[in-house]
C-alpha cells in the first residue's frame, strides 16, 4: 500500500482529539508539514480560542456557498502539499459526502484509514486518565443519590409511584449538579423483568418492593466518558436470582483479575464468558464482554471473540458480563479498568453489594 500523503479527518471525536475543536461542523486535513481545520462562521472564534498550536483555520463560510471557489481553494492546498494520495475515514463518511470530496479534489488516489486515529486514541495520556477518573467520580456521586431515592421509596408505607423514566431523568439532572457536561449515553434503568432486556429503554414501569433493579449509567466530563452498571435487589431475593447474581459477579471479578497489557480482546472476554458458560448460562449472555472508553462511550479495543489484537498499557476498558433470563431477571455488573503493564487498576469505588443497604 502506498504511503498516505495526506489525511482527511471527518470523525468528530478524532477531530477533537487531534485539535481540541468541539464544533459540530468541520473537518481536518493533515499533510506531512501542516494541519488544517476547515469550519464555518459559527465556529471560527471557538476554534481560535481552543485549537492546538500550529493548526491553520480555514473559513469555509463563503466557500461552501460557491462550489467553484470551494474547489479552487481545496485544490490549491492539495497542490501546495503535492497530495497524490488522500487517506479517508470510510467508516465515517456518507456516500454523498465522499462524492463531494472526490468532485472537488481532482485526480488523486483514496485510501481507507478508518480506525487509524482511534488506535492512537486507545492509549490514554496522564491527563486523559485524570479526566476519565473524574468523570467516574461524578458518576458515582449520582449513583449514590439514585440509590438513596430508591431506598426511600421502598421504605415508605404510602409510596408515591417511582417510574424508570423518572430515575433516568434524575440521573441527568444530578449529573449536571455534580459537574458533568452531559451523560455519556441515555441511562438504562430497568425494574423487575425489564432487567432481562440488556439495553432496555426506561418507561413508565413502576418500582415495586422486591424488584431487581439494573442501572447502566455514565457521565461526560470535559469530553471524556464514564460507564458503570450495577444490579441490586430491593428485598430478599429468590435463591435462584441470587445465584445468577453471584455467577455474574464471579465472572466479572475473574476478568478483572486476569486482564493486563498483552491480553487479547478475545482472551479478556473468555475470562468472564467461560465461567458463565460453565454454569450453563452461555446462551443467556449474548453481548461482548466490554469495550474501550474515552471521548466516545464505545471505542477500540473490544472484549469480544472477534478482537484478536493485544491490549496496550494505559488503555481504559469496561468489563461487563451479564446473564439475561427472558421474562424473569437480568444481571449485569460493569467496571472501568485502566490496563497496566502487569495487570490493571479498577477506576471504580462503588460497591457491588447486591442489596440496597
Amino acid at each position: 500500500m502506498p504511503e498516505t500523503q495526506a489525511k482527511l479527518i471527518t470523525n468528530k471525536s478524532n477531530i477533537r482529539y487531534l485539535s481540541n475543536f468541539t464544533g459540530s461542523s468541520g473537518f481536518m486535513l493533515l499533510t506531512k508539514t501542516k494541519s488544517y481545520l476547515f469550519t464555518d462562521f459559527r465556529y471560527i472564534e471557538r476554534a481560535k480560542n481552543s485549537l492546538k498550536k500550529g493548526i491553520k483555520i480555514i473559513d469555509t463560510t463563503k466557500m461552501w456557498k460557491n462550489k467553484k471557489e470551494l474547489k479552487e481553494n481545496w485544490q490549491k492546498i492539495l497542490k501546495k502539499h503535492k497530495v497524490k494520495t488522500l487517506g479517508i475515514e470510510e467508516s465515517n463518511l456518507t456516500v454523498s459526502q465522499l462524492k463531494i470530496y472526490k468532485k472537488i479534489s481532482g485526480k488523486i488516489k483514496y485510501i481507507d484509514i478508518s480506525g487509524e486515529i482511534e488506535e492512537k486514541r486507545a492509549i490514554k495520556s496522564k491527563e486523559e486518565i485524570k479526566l476519565l477518573t473524574k468523570s467516574q467520580r461524578i458518576n458515582e456521586k449520582v449513583f449514590l443519590e439514585i440509590k438513596k431515592i430508591i431506598q426511600k421509596h421502598v421504605e415508605q408505607k404510602k409510596r408515591t409511584p417511582l417510574c424508570e423514566i423518572d430515575l433516568a431523568w434524575r440521573i441527568k439532572e444530578l449529573g449536571n449538579k455534580y459537574g458533568a457536561e452531559d451523560v455519556s449515553f441515555d441511562p438504562i434503568v430497568a425494574f423487575g423483568k425489564n432487567s432481562a432486556i440488556p439495553h432496555h429503554m426506561p418507561g413508565k414501569t413502576k418500582l415495586k418492593k422486591g424488584d431487581i433493579v439494573l442501572i447502566d449509567m455514565g457521565m461526560k466530563y470535559k469530553g471524556y466518558c464514564s460507564d458503570m452498571t450495577r444490579t441490586f435487589f430491593t428485598s430478599k431475593p429468590k435463591k435462584e436470582d441470587l445465584k445468577i447474581y453471584n455467577i455474574v459477579l464471579e465472572a466479572q471479578l475473574n476478568g478483572i483479575k486476569n486482564i493486563k497489557a498483552g491480553t487479547t480482546g478475545k482472551k479478556a472476554d473468555e475470562y468472564s464468558r467461560n465461567i458463565i458458560k460453565k454454569e450453563g448460562y452461555g446462551n443467556e449472555y449474548g453481548h461482548a464482554g466490554g469495550h474501550g472508553v474515552g471521548l466516545d462511550i464505545h471505542e477500540t479495543p473490544s472484549l469480544s471473540e472477534n478482537f484478536a489484537k493485544k491490549f496496550k498499557e494505559n488503555t481504559v476498558v469496561t468489563v461487563e458480563p451479564g446473564i439475561y433470563l427472558e421474562g424473569k431477571i437480568g444481571v449485569r455488573i460493569e467496571d472501568m479498568i485502566l490496563i497496566t503493564k502487569n495487570g490493571n487498576k479498577n477506576l471504580m469505588k462503588i460497591t457491588k453489594n447486591p442489596f440496597l443497604n
